[in-house]
C-alpha cells in the first residue's frame, strides 16, 4: 500500500496521457448583431433625412456666437442660479415646517407643497404676471409703493414662478434627505445638549446630503430646460433671443437648433459637476469611489497598450 508521502510531488495535478486542454468557446448573441444593425441603419437614415431636409444649415454656425445669443445665455443660467437659491432655501424652510410637531405649521407647508406641485410652471407664471387684477398696487408702508404691473417686472416674475415653484419640490427632496437619516442622531444630539437649530446643522442636514444631492442636481438641469417657458412672460433669455433672431432672419427652425445645441451644451456641463459633487458626497458611504471619467479613459488606454505589447 502506497501512502501519500510516497506520492511524486504534483503527480495529481498531471493530466493523463491523452487528455486534451478544454477550449472555453463563448456563446454568441446573434440578436445582439441584429439590433445593432438595425439601431444603427435607423440612425443613419435619421442623419440622412436631416441632411436632405428644407433646413439651412449654415445659418446655425452663423449665429451660434452671435452677442444676443450669449447674452440669452447668460440670462439664461443666471436665472437658473437665482431661482434653484430660491427654491433651496425655501425647500429647506418648507422641509422643516412639514416635520414639526406643529400642526399650524405642517398644514400650511403641506397646502404650499399640494398647491404648487398640482398646477403647471407656465400658469403660475401667468398668474403671478396678472395679480395686478387682485393688487392694484403693492404697499409696504414707507419702504416701498407702486403699482403691481410696475413691480411685477418680467424678471421678478420669472424668479417667483420657477423659484416658489421649485421650493416646493425641493421640500419633498430634503424631507426625504432628513427622514433618511437615523433618529439616533438627533437623540444623542439632544442627550449632548445641542439645540434643534444646531443638531439640524451639525448633525443631520450634513448626513442628509448624500441623499439629497443627487435629485437636486437632476433639478437643477430641469430648471436650466424649463427656463425657456419664460419667454411668454417677455423675458428675454436664451429661447427669446433665438425666437426673435428667427423672426428678422427668416429662418426661425434653424435658431431652435440652435438653441436646443445650446442648452445640450449648458446641461453636459452641469452634468459633469453632478457627477463630482454625488461622488464627493459619497466619500462616507462607498468602500471605493466609482472611478471618473478621466480614471476610465486612462484604464481602457493602459488595457490597449498592455495588449499591444503582447501581440
Amino acid at each position: 500500500m502506497t501512502s501519500d508521502i510516497d506520492k511524486t510531488p504534483g503527480a495529481q495535478d498531471t493530466p493523463p496521457a491523452g487528455a486534451e486542454a478544454i477550449k472555453a468557446i463563448p456563446v454568441r448573441h446573434y440578436g445582439r448583431y441584429v439590433t445593432a444593425v438595425i439601431a444603427i441603419a435607423i440612425l443613419v437614415s435619421i442623419i440622412y433625412a436631416f441632411g436632405q431636409g428644407k433646413i439651412n444649415w449654415h445659418a446655425v454656425p452663423d449665429y451660434f456666437f452671435d452677442h444676443r445669443i450669449l447674452t440669452g445665455v447668460y440670462k439664461t443660467l443666471l436665472l437658473t442660479v437665482l431661482s434653484m437659491l430660491i427654491g433651496i432655501v425655501g425647500g429647506i424652510v418648507l422641509a422643516v415646517m412639514r416635520l414639526s410637531k406643529n400642526p399650524v405649521t405642517s398644514s400650511i407647508a403641506w397646502f404650499y407643497i399640494w398647491f404648487f406641485r398640482g398646477t403647471p410652471v407656465l400658469v403660475q407664471l401667468f398668474l403671478w404676471f396678472n395679480l395686478g387684477l387682485v393688487f392694484e398696487y403693492i404697499n409696504l408702508g414707507p419702504i416701498y409703493k407702486n403699482y403691481w404691473s410696475d413691480f411685477m417686472t418680467p424678471l421678478l416674475t420669472a424668479l417667483l414662478g420657477l423659484g416658489l415653484n421649485e421650493a416646493a419640490y425641493m421640500a419633498e427632496i430634503c424631507r426625504a434627505g432628513l427622514l433618511a437619516v437615523d433618529e439616533g442622531q438627533t437623540e444623542a444630539s439632544h442627550a449632548l445638549g445641542m439645540s434643534h437649530g444646531k443638531t439640524l446643522r451639525r448633525i443631520v442636514i450634513p448626513q442628509a446630503m448624500r441623499v439629497i444631492v443627487p435629485p437636486t442636481g437632476n433639478e437643477v438641469i430641469n430648471m436650466l430646460k424649463t427656463t425657456s417657458l419664460v419667454a411668454a412672460v417677455q423675458y428675454p433669455e436664451l429661447f427669446r433671443y433665438a425666437q426673435d433672431i428667427g423672426q428678422n432672419s427668416g429662418a426661425p427652425v434653424e435658431m431652435y437648433f440652435l438653441a436646443a445645441a445650446w442648452y445640450l451644451i449648458m446641461t453636459s456641463v452641469l452634468s459633469v459637476g453632478q457627477y463630482y459633487i454625488e461622488r464627493y458626497y459619497a466619500r462616507g458611504s462607498s468602500r471605493a469611489l466609482p472611478p471618473t471619467p478621466w480614471q476610465k479613459v486612462r484604464a481602457h488606454l493602459t488595457t490597449f497598450s498592455s495588449r499591444k505589447v503582447t501581440a
